[in-house]
């Protein structure tokens, strides 16, 4: 079965957020960039899943000599490394452009997140949501929030002992015979 359209298209500038997120900060500067990439891209991969969201992160690459490369993280994200000399804000400036000639502008929406305050002006300006980085940080915690109470009861049940899930009658003898009551 083809897999439905997702309700929005997000594009995250990866070392914006990296550079914004105090945890992923941390990681960075004890553990390196990699570790950090690591840990946005497994955050991302469970927030994409929850909200059914057509994930993009994106990373500059202006500084190395490669070329553009794409990894298919699940079907809900992807990690795109730009080309050498592109910035990760062009690279959002190019897919809002053509998003906004796009038909599923009409069913889709189009999310941007970062905290860069020129690209948020730009991305709205092409007819884009923008979310700041630490407004992405509150909704990853938040969805992971709620999977984590999904899974558990929500309240305790007193029928969890043995003696509760006994019928009365037997109930009563079993507490005659703690007693001494019964013969």
């Amino acid at each position: 079965m083809p897999r439905s359209s997702p309700q929005a298209l997000m594009l995250v500038d990866g070392y914006n957020v990296v550079g914004v997120w105090h945890d992923l900060k941390q990681v960075r500067d004890r553990d390196g960039l990699e570790e950090a990439r690591r840990l946005l891209i497994e955050a991302l991969t469970n927030y994409s899943a929850y909200h059914d969201f057509d994930t993009r992160l994106v990373f500059d690459s202006q500084y190395q000599d490669t070329g553009s490369k794409r990894d298919v993280i699940t079907s809900n994200l992807a990690v795109h490394y730009t080309d050498f000399g592109q910035t990760a804000d062009t690279f959002i400036e190019k897919t809002c452009a053509a998003f906004r000639n796009d038909l599923r502008k009409f069913h889709q929406r189009l999310i941007v997140a970062t905290s860069d305050r020129a690209q948020q002006l730009t991305v709205v300006g092409y007819g884009a949501e923008w979310m700041s980085s630490e407004q992405l940080a509150v909704e990853v915690d938040n969805a992971l929030i709620k999977v984590r109470t999904k899974k558990k009861p929500v309240t305790k049940n007193s029928r969890r002992f043995l003696a509760n899930c006994l019928d009365p009658i037997a109930q009563k003898r079993l507490s005659e015979l703690r007693y001494g009551k019964l013969n």
